[in-house]
């Protein structure tokens, strides 16, 4: 072979090397590309997540009268502390009560119901209401506020207070203490 066919397999040889050297680049831009997409798949996927999660907040729906205020107040208490709710005006609230187990001798003006189907009757402080959901007691029915006590959400007067009780209901009929409130402040801390 003359020197000129040794430079053209030269310059074959060179130009397959660059092809090659080409494609292995091209081969690991193409592996970068999907490792980086990879990781936008799942830093999107979990951040929707997360702003689903957000977004499945607690929510009770409020069975109560279109005409009582202090419900009304005890709404705006849970929306204050993160907890949704739905106000609902049934023509017989006192049928819905004997229905969902709560004995008249624990009831109040309203009652709320979570979407597991725990109740929350009277003016229970939404901090309890989640810290009930949180770790509800075996054969619970929720949670009591007899009657109306002056200074509980939506029964605030003149800065006046008076201490009561949270009952928790059980599916029997019966009721035991879950938390004695003692102070204005501890509805809250």
């Amino acid at each position: 072979m003359s020197g000129l066919g040794k430079n053209l397999n030269l310059t074959s040889h060179s130009r397959r090397a660059q092809a090659v050297v080409q494609m292995d680049l091209e081969k690991k831009m193409e592996n970068r590309f999907r490792w980086v997409l990879a990781g936008c798949v799942l830093w999107f996927g979990a951040a929707s997540f997360a702003v689903a999660d957000q977004g499945a907040a607690l929510h009770l729906d409020v069975y109560k009268s279109p005409t009582c205020g202090c419900c009304t107040e005890w709404m705006d208490h849970l929306a204050e502390q993160g907890i949704a709710t739905s106000g609902h005006h049934p023509d017989a609230l006192g049928a819905l009560k004997r229905e969902w187990g709560i004995p008249v001798r624990y009831g109040s003006c309203h009652t709320a119901v979570s979407e597991a189907g725990f109740v929350f009757e009277g003016h229970v402080p939404a901090r309890y209401i989640t810290q009930f959901l949180e770790n509800p007691p075996v054969d619970a029915l929720g949670l009591t506020v007899p009657a109306m006590p002056l200074g509980s959400p939506g029964m605030e007067y003149n800065n006046q207070f008076t201490p009561y009780e949270i009952l928790v209901l059980k599916k029997d009929g019966t009721a035991e203490v879950y938390a004695a409130v003692n102070t204005y402040a501890q509805q809250f801390d």
